[in-house]
């Protein structure tokens, strides 16, 4: 796995970016490494390839995926749950639907 960044070459001015984006571009994909653009000297803004911001994605979805089953697991240890037929009937109640199990059952 390449570093994830070398201060000495991947964090450049804006003004560095903007002069000579494609080089700068070509030498991302290269180095499968992201540029931080700089203003004033203080990061403002990380450039980086589309495969890499992708795979971020992937990695975040996948992260709020585990913290979502993990709250989920807790609610279940601490008993904050409720019967799913109760929740779906206040639901319906809450915006008007008829009741299809009350319908059922009279049927």
């Amino acid at each position: 796995m390449p570093p994830r960044i070398k201060l000495s070459e991947d964090i450049q001015p804006l003004t560095t970016f903007r002069n000579n984006s494609a080089e700068m571009l070509r030498q991302m994909k290269k180095t499968k490494r992201a540029v931080v653009l700089t203003v004033s000297g203080r990061p403002q803004a990380v450039i980086q390839t589309i495969e890499d911001y992708e795979r971020l994605l992937d990695l975040a979805s996948e992260a709020s995926e585990e913290e979502g089953l993990r709250q989920a697991l807790d609610d279940l240890k601490n008993g904050r749950t409720r019967p799913a037929e109760e929740v779906f009937k206040e639901i319906r109640q809450r915006h008007g639907f008829s009741d299809r199990t009350d319908s059922a059952r009279r049927a």
